[in-house]
């Protein structure tokens, strides 16, 4: 039996894509982003965006997909992040 090193990597995509969901359904369900670190985020955000970019460059399929999965809910949870704080102008509380 041969390993095939490509299920890592989608499985590791997987896992990386959909951690991001729960938070994304919660502030979908709540509109609540108060707890969440807008700093976090951003550098989270911008990290997926590397990290899909790099996997463009390379021509890694897994690294693609995981990452331009996980952006939908990272951008989400960003943009209502953002639009909290403007609202409420909390952005350095």
């Amino acid at each position: 039996m041969e390993f095939n090193v490509a299920i890592v990597g989608y499985t590791a995509g997987v896992c990386s894509a959909i951690c991001q969901f729960p938070q994304a359904y919660k502030v979908f369900k709540t509109k609540d982003t108060h707890s969440i670190s807008l700093g976090m985020y951003l550098t989270m955000t911008i990290g997926v965006i590397l990290w899909f970019t790099y996997g463009v460059l390379i021509e890694d399929m897994p690294m693609m997909l995981a990452n331009g999965v996980g952006l939908v809910p990272c951008l989400y949870t960003l943009y209502l992040t953002i639009q909290n704080r403007r609202a409420h102008k909390t952005y350095g509380k």
